[in-house]
Order: structure tokens, then C-alpha cells, then sequence
């Protein structure tokens, strides 16, 4: 029994300590990640038009694609229903408008912060630790994503293009969206050097906003390129939020929620290992 017991210890001591150096305490995040929230907003009380600006973008697309390209297009037949092409166009620009509030939140800023100004060093002389800025920066952007996923859904209500008691749940599906491009968008910013980096964010970004299912569905591309346009999370997200907006739900929901939290969760570890790295070295 004696050698049992001992035998146990070391195997608990093992796991202990293969946890420790999987998810050091640095990796393990704590209340301290709501600090770095209440910074963000003590900054953005004084620029808070930026975050107006940035949802102008997919509203713009909505009326000029959706709304006036539509009147040429006429109506589009999905999954059974016959809709307008812009409440077709709409679920698609709601994704990329998540998607552009979290991109925007988790890039320019989180660099500057980074290699510039230095704040999360700052940040790491108090009793924060890495995984609360990794937190605390991602439902920033989350919170982003979310204020622009609400107020286009409003602007979708008040201009009839979607009636589903379900829409409402397209807000949380686009909170998904955001937390997956802001986790990868973070993470794409720990590999970056220089500011002209940044144009390999926009060379990624354009092609998924224009061939992930927005403006088309997917069955007008050529077979060989269907199953390239699905690695897009954009295609997931829009596939997601169009469910709700048009009530359409089916097995394939499952999967485009586990695909999202999947990229989402790979990108939250990268940038827990990258930042150890970057900070603590």
C-alpha cells in the first residue's frame, strides 16, 4: 500500500507539473484583465467617433451593393425562400462588420501598445499578468464588434430586411465572429516587426470580405474553389448570422460555430505563448 500511495504522489506530481508548463501562471488569466477594459475606455471617451466611423463602412456597402445593385439583381431563392437581394447581401455585412470592429481593435492598437508605447510593460509592473492583457484586449474588441453588430441589426429591423424572431440571436453569433478575428488578429500582430506588415492584414481581410459567401452564395463559384472559400471564417460567420436573420436553421449551424470557436481558441493560445515570449524575455 505504501508503494501504491508513492507511486500516486509521483504520478500527481507529474501532472502538476505538466499543467504548470502547459498553462504557466502567466497563461492563467485573473479579475485584473476588467483593469485594462476601464483603460481602453477612459481613452475612448475622447475619440469616440472612430468607433462611429469604422461602422460606416458595411452600411455604406448595404445601400450601394444591396440596396441599389439589388433593384438590378431582383429576388434570390436560399435554402427554400425567396428574399430581396439586399436582406440576402445584409447577414453577410453584418459578419464583416464584426468582423472589421474586431480586426481594427485587436491590430493597430495592440501593436502601438506593444513596440511603441510600451503599456503592457507598464501593464506587467503591476500585478497583471500576460493572460489578463490577452483578455482584456480581446473583449475590448469583442465589445467593439458587439456595438457594431447591434446597431447594424437595428439599422436591418428598421429597414425590413429581416423579420425572424430569431435575428436577435445574430448578436451573439457575431460576438462569435468577433472573438475569433480579434484572437486572430492579435495574434497575427505578435509576428509583426514593422508597420508595413500590416499590409499582409489587408491582403487577407479584402478577399475574405468580397469571396466568403456575402455578396454570392457559394454554389455560383466553380466546384474547385467551394471547398477553399469554406476555410474562411467570414464564410462560417455569414452562414451563421444569415440562420438567424431568415430563421433557417439546420445541422450545418453546429458546424460553423465549432469552426469559429476552434480558429478562435488556436489563436488565443498562439498569442498566450507569443506574448510570454515577447514580454517576460
Amino acid at each position: 500500500m505504501v508503494g501504491g500511495g508513492q507511486a500516486i504522489d509521483q504520478t500527481v506530481a507529474r501532472m502538476s507539473l505538466l499543467l504548470a508548463r502547459l498553462f504557466p501562471p502567466q497563461s492563467r488569466p485573473t479579475r485584473r484583465a476588467g483593469r485594462l477594459l476601464q483603460r481602453n475606455l477612459l481613452v475612448y471617451k475622447r475619440i469616440w467617433l472612430v468607433i462611429i466611423a469604422g461602422f460606416c463602412e458595411p452600411v455604406f456597402y448595404l445601400f450601394a451593393v444591396g440596396i441599389g445593385l439589388g433593384s438590378f439583381v431582383g429576388e434570390v431563392t436560399t435554402g427554400g425562400q425567396t428574399l430581396s437581394y439586399a436582406a440576402f447581401v445584409a447577414p453577410g455585412l453584418l459578419a464583416a462588420s464584426a468582423m472589421n470592429g474586431a480586426i481594427v481593435e485587436s491590430t493597430f492598437p495592440i501593436f502601438f501598445k506593444l513596440h511603441y508605447n510600451r503599456t503592457y510593460d507598464a501593464m506587467l509592473a503591476t500585478p497583471m499578468r500576460v493572460a489578463d492583457i490577452t483578455v482584456g484586449e480581446i473583449l475590448w474588441a469583442q465589445l467593439r464588434a458587439g456595438i457594431y453588430a447591434c446597431g447594424f441589426l437595428t439599422l436591418m429591423y428598421l429597414t425590413g430586411l429581416t423579420s425572424s424572431p430569431w435575428a436577435p440571436g445574430a448578436v451573439l453569433g457575431a460576438l462569435l465572429v468577433g472573438f475569433t478575428f480579434s484572437a486572430a488578429g492579435f495574434a497575427a500582430v505578435t509576428f509583426m516587426r514593422t508597420w508595413h506588415d500590416f499590409d499582409m492584414i489587408q491582403l487577407v481581410i479584402l478577399p475574405l470580405f468580397l469571396f466568403s459567401g456575402t455578396f454570392y452564395p457559394l454554389s455560383v463559384y466553380p466546384p474547385f474553389l467551394q471547398p477553399i472559400m469554406q476555410i474562411s471564417p467570414l464564410y462560417h460567420g455569414t452562414e451563421l448570422l444569415r440562420a438567424f436573420t431568415l430563421g433557417q436553421f439546420d445541422w450545418t449551424l453546429t458546424a460553423h460555430i465549432g469552426v469559429l470557436a476552434l480558429m478562435g481558441s488556436v489563436a488565443v493560445a498562439v498569442i498566450s505563448r507569443r506574448l510570454v515570449g515577447t514580454l517576460l524575455k
